[in-house]
């Protein structure tokens, strides 16, 4: 296999692009089929009982699952594919507050956020995961419970896409709030800008683990929140509560950059303690990071 199929993904997967076309279930559909295209060993097929389908021979492949009669036949390597025999729920978890519209254009957080839960709703999908989705503030603003059908997959992918106001979103409360709707054990997708208390979230991270829910969190940041690339006098508005600050850019950069730093690494060492994979995630980067860790994630729940 060429090395092209990865590096054209990563080109079709700019925010810059994928935030121009707004239907949701076109820009999911092409993320997951250009992500599926570029890997070499697909996640989404394993070595069981009912057959699927063929590839090319990579070397380190068992060769216990080699197909020696078309060799055989045409002198050429392909392993058998088998459909996976395990299936899981994938409990989607998008935040949908105010501090969620911080970013301009591709770089949106929740533009991005958005994109991200719907490849990995098609991605479930594919697999004939269950997929429920929460959306969340202060509050539960919508929750569907943990489907596999086709028609309920578009009905998230419309709860999205849809117009609606963000509310602000001040405590992690609520995810205590979320984890109580979906009891039965799966793979919680937690994303969000995660603007709250390091040691209130945790107590709400523990919720899920509670149930025995695997729990990944992509922390999602704007250029600007991440590392504020930009000079001179600025006035910073806090987009929840409307607070405006005022200060000269690069004479607080450094020191802002290491505050940002200290609360990630805190909050990577909080989750790594209780067996949950952090993934800080910055809005103008390809999602094939994001994408590559879900399935990461997901292969190792069997």
């Amino acid at each position: 296999m060429t090395t092209a199929a990865p590096v054209q993904f990563r080109e079709l997967a700019t925010p810059a692009l994928l935030a121009s076309v707004e239907d949701v279930e076109l820009v999911a559909r092409w993320v997951v089929e250009g992500f599926l295209h570029g890997l070499h060993r697909s996640p989404y097929v394993g070595f069981s009982v009912d057959f699927a389908s063929h590839r090319d021979y990579i070397p380190g492949d068992d060769l216990r699952h080699l197909n020696w009669k078309i060799y055989g036949r045409q002198d050429r390597l392909y392993i058998k594919l088998y459909d996976a025999e395990t299936n899981v729920d994938l409990h989607l978890v998008l935040d949908v507050s105010g501090s969620m519209t911080i970013g301009e254009g591709p770089a949106l957080k929740l533009k991005y956020g958005s994109i991200l839960a719907a490849s990995l709703a098609h991605l479930a999908a594919k697999q004939r995961d269950a997929v429920g989705l929460t959306l969340f503030a202060n509050t539960i603003v919508e929750h569907h419970h943990a489907r596999g059908n086709t028609d309920h997959i578009l009905s998230l992918l419309s709860a999205m896409a849809r117009q609606r106001h963000h509310p602000p979103a001040s405590s992690a409360r609520v995810l205590h709030e979320a984890a109580e709707l979906m009891p039965r054990r799966g793979l919680v997708v937690l994303i969000s800008d995660l603007y709250y208390d390091p040691p209130e979230l945790l107590s709400a991270l523990d919720h899920f683990r509670h149930f025995g829910h695997d729990v990944l969190v992509f922390h999602l940041l704007a250029p600007l929140e991440r590392g504020m690339p930009i000079d001179g006098a600025v006035k910073l508005v806090d987009a929840e509560t409307g607070e405006t600050l005022e200060t000269i850019a690069h004479e607080i950069r450094t020191s802002y950059q290491a505050a940002v730093d200290q609360w990630i690494e805190d909050l990577n060492r909080g989750c790594v303690a209780r067996g949950i994979d952090y993934v800080p995630l910055r809005t103008d980067i390809p999602l094939d990071t994001a994408l590559a860790e879900y399935c990461r994630r997901r292969g190792q729940l069997f």
